[in-house]
């Protein structure tokens, strides 16, 4: 008996003549457990996911059918012969565990470490037509470049196509954004056999799922170097990508692969009247916190206070409160005065200055009289002054969150964390940055916090899980 095995709209069709009645029970049972389903608006066929197409082929084919295969349009790459680069060990051991596991998993590795080089050799070794998801368009226009340049060939760069920021241009290597893939991936889900989703923490999101999931791609490679999400989302990329195969920490490739470094907390006091203000509006906070029950320790209780916060005068007073605490806390004149000796004592040094909000952002580029780099930094100036900042001509840059990830920056030295949110990833992303390899550096990175306030105990806790491991 034949069965063919169809792509439609990011999702798979199973047809065995008239309709999934044609198939054996045996073998229905079996793709229903895969999560397909009798749809009547295609005369009965059954239909699931496409992320299922390599489980589902296996059981069609051990189940004896001959299999017509309309599902699958990924071609075999022709690719230039590899040059004379050597793996380092630790991307060696990352592409071995990959294939070890079927080529299917995540790869955990810090920043400035070489993931995007296990991503080249994964395609080298699997050669199918490969999809790239990046968080950004200016990573994606990274990708873009640096993978026509890894498999150029005699006659100059290996055409790697584009979706995204107004691009769309498939070719058998693409690079897409992870907002333009969920959206076009039941358009192309067929045409990949490998993708490689870089940032992959990304992923798990309520949307985003959709490009791991309308995507037939029997090999899929993570990227990351911080997987774990505070709503237990990583948990989702077992089934998305594969598990983790491997893993290393910033401490275990320091020195050697990447830069040495070291950590310093700056506590800093706030005035006798922020220390008044911060106490009166974090008192109406917690008292509204307390009255309902949320515990902002819950992956949802931020949620739970939005929500409720919305619902009353009280409760919008009570987010009022919590916003100015915050802003005490995070923007108190003792930081910039602190910020102020630390720009002098490293007035030589490539230094990134990162805060948690726009606003401190343009007050210190005023102060110091330092180029800022935001969302709404034009795409033309943000390259303009990250290539200066590179070359020298600009010594330091202050940023909110657009630089804390897949950002290239390997004359950066000194970083200064003023602000930002609780999480561990920042952190380690904002580490990420000053620890390129680079001949004679000694990185530092400096956290200033407030004593006694909320940010302390964040800090606490980010350093007991391991922040700067």
């Amino acid at each position: 008996m034949s069965v063919t095995l169809g792509f439609d709209q990011g999702t798979l069709l199973v047809d065995g003549g008239a309709g999934s009645a044609e198939l054996d029970e045996p073998v229905a049972s079996v793709l229903r457990q895969l999560g397909f389903q009798a749809d009547p608006r295609a005369g009965g066929r059954l239909r699931g996911q496409a992320i299922s197409y390599r489980r589902a082929l296996a059981v069609l084919i051990r189940a004896g059918l001959s299999v017509n295969d309309e599902a699958r349009r990924y071609t075999q790459l022709e690719l230039a012969p590899e040059g004379a680069r050597t793996p380092y060990p630790h991307q060696a051991g990352a592409l071995a565990a990959w294939r070890q596991q079927s080529r299917r998993g995540t790869v955990v590795l810090p920043t400035g470490s070489g993931k995007s080089y296990v991503a080249e050799l994964a395609i080298r070794v699997t050669g199918r037509s490969t999809l790239i998801v990046a968080p950004t368009i200016d990573l994606m226009n990274q990708w873009v470049a640096n993978l026509g340049r890894a498999f150029a060939g005699p006659e100059g760069d290996f055409p790697v196509g584009s979706v995204g920021g107004g691009d769309y241009d498939v070719r058998d290597i693409t690079v897409t954004t992870y907002d333009s893939a969920y959206l076009h991936m039941p358009r192309f889900g067929d045409r990949f056999g490998l993708v490689v989703f870089d940032e992959c923490h990304h992923l798990p999101g309520a949307s985003y799922s959709q490009a791991a999931e309308c995507s037939i791609a029997p090999f899929r490679l993570g990227l990351t170097a911080t997987p774990e999400r505070s709503d237990g989302g990583h948990e989702r990329l077992d089934r998305l990508i594969g598990p983790i195969i491997f893993r290393r920490e910033i401490k275990d490739l320091q020195g050697r692969f990447l830069a040495p470094y070291q950590t310093e907390r700056v506590r800093v006091h706030l005035s006798d009247a922020e220390r008044e203000a911060y106490e009166r509006e974090r008192a109406l906070y917690r008292s509204f916190v307390n009255q309902k029950g949320i515990r902002m320790s819950r992956p949802d209780g931020w949620g739970q206070f939005i929500m409720l916060s919305s619902r009353s005068p009280v409760g919008r007073r009570a987010f009022r409160a919590w916003r100015e605490q915050r802003r005490i806390a995070l923007q108190c004149e003792s930081k910039l005065d602190a910020l102020a000796k630390l720009l002098a004592s490293h007035g030589r040094d490539p230094t990134i200055v990162f805060t948690a909000d726009n606003d401190t952002v343009y007050r210190i580029s005023r102060r110091h009289l330092m180029p800022a780099i935001t969302h709404q930094t034009p795409a033309k100036e943000r390259r303009a002054t990250l290539a200066a900042f590179e070359s020298g001509a600009i010594r330091a840059i202050v940023t909110s969150r657009v630089l804390n990830e897949g950002v290239d920056l390997p004359a950066a030295q000194v970083g200064v964390v003023l602000s930002g949110s609780s999480s561990v990833r920042e952190h380690v992303q904002r580490l990420g940055r000053i620890l390129r390899k680079k001949e004679g550096k000694q990185a530092i990175l400096y956290e200033l916090v407030t004593v006694e306030t909320g940010e302390e105990r964040s800090s606490e806790r980010r350093r007991e899980h391991g922040a700067y491991r």
